[in-house]
């Protein structure tokens, strides 16, 4: 954990994209409180990612100001939450199951 330095301003972390369990340890290491007003239980929130904050990161605060963080998008906002959409490839890679098939024949040929 780093030490913060004791200046009457800090500089709001990047948050967006952590984990809430690293964000609030990046909030506390850069003197900052973090607030979720769409999780009520934040402090036992773990692995949610964070998609919004206020003030911005970069912003000038006093140390031990409140920066608010969301977990999910608001009405009308980046989908409700749906998670990442990924453009996706048809069919399956090339090899895979192929490489596992016998050879063609006739399966139920008699070896001699």
């Amino acid at each position: 954990m780093r030490i913060p330095r004791k200046t009457p301003e800090v500089r709001v972390p990047r948050l967006v994209g952590l984990m809430a369990v690293d964000a609030r340890e990046t909030a506390e290491a850069r003197g900052v409180r973090l607030a979720a007003p769409d999780r009520p239980d934040f402090h036992l929130t773990v692995v949610d990612y964070v998609v919004r904050q206020y003030p911005l990161p970069g912003s000038e605060v006093p140390r031990g100001a409140v920066v608010t963080v969301w977990f999910d998008f608001g009405e009308g906002e980046g989908g409700g939450g749906a998670g990442v959409r990924e453009p996706r490839r048809g069919g399956s890679p090339p090899g895979g199951l192929y490489r596992e098939l016998d050879e063609p024949g006739d399966p139920f040929a008699v070896l001699r």
